[in-house]
């Protein structure tokens, strides 16, 4: 019988935990992170589990605290490896970070929340639909190496969700913080073995309904412009955005249910 693969073990040596304990723990709080990933930013230097003979690795309680620095800081403040790297050093070094009140090189959940760089500040989770969420998410600005370290996007993925139009940049070249989500989701999808090609749908149907809501605001906008009353139309693009979300979400899984 073969012998299990070094990171499936159900438990690791006395001294730490094993990755797999690792994910069981932080998956409360990050349901999306996966084995894979936690390699990844080991191979980008971000953490530095202990490697046994064996080639086990083992994750002591430091260690944990800083991959929840790590992926706090990616899902709310969408900072790059490198602001990440840059703030990671600095408390290793017992330095302050800006937007820690109590520097330490073992931040953990109760530790307050690292600050965006001033160029990324405010930005709010993809859940969140209300017009203020939407306002700040659009002054995130990340270039495509930001982008790509931020979601462990390839570049030969990378290339093809610009290609079908899945991924779009600004007229600076910079990405916005719906991007981060594009991206996630096809790297998440490509496990299944989907790939750009197989998403460009997602981008045709999403196209029509832009220009659906954009019918329904273009009144809105105008009596505003002339001075008159009415809806925020930044509001009403809100509402129609949860409402236009949940009305997907309700026919896909009406679609599959009757499948069965």
């Amino acid at each position: 019988m073969s012998s299990p693969a070094h990171d499936e073990v159900p438990a690791a040596p006395a001294g730490g935990v094993s990755i797999g304990a690792v994910l069981r723990e932080l998956q409360t709080d990050f349901p999306d992170l996966t084995q894979s990933k936690i390699r990844y930013l080991e191979q980008e230097g971000l953490v530095s589990p202990e490697r046994r003979a064996s080639g086990y690795r083992l994750f002591t309680e430091a260690d944990i605290a800083r991959l929840r620095f790590i992926l706090t800081a990616q899902r709310d403040r969408f900072w790059p490896h490198k602001v990440i790297k840059d703030a990671l050093d600095r408390l290793d070094r017992g330095l302050d970070v800006p937007g820690l009140t109590t520097p330490s090189p073992e931040p953990g959940p109760t530790s307050p929340a690292p600050a965006p760089p001033a160029e990324e500040r405010g930005a709010a989770p993809v859940t969140d639909l209300s017009a203020s969420a939407l306002r700040r998410r659009r002054g995130v600005r990340l270039s495509p190496l930001e982008l790509r370290e931020r979601t462990g996007l390839d570049p030969a993925a990378y290339t093809q969700l610009k290609a079908f139009g899945l991924l779009r940049t600004d007229s600076g070249g910079k990405h916005h913080a719906d991007d981060v989500d594009v991206a996630e989701s096809a790297v998440a999808l490509s496990r299944y073995g989907l790939e750009a090609r197989h998403l460009r749908l997602f981008r045709v149907v999403a196209d029509r309904e832009i220009g659906l809501t954009q019918q329904l605001l273009e009144p809105l906008r105008r009596r505003r412009a002339r001075g008159g009353t009415g809806p925020d139309p930044a509001d009403r693009e809100a509402e129609l955005l949860a409402h236009t979300l949940s009305l997907h979400v309700a026919l896909v899984r009406s679609g599959l249910n009757q499948q069965r």
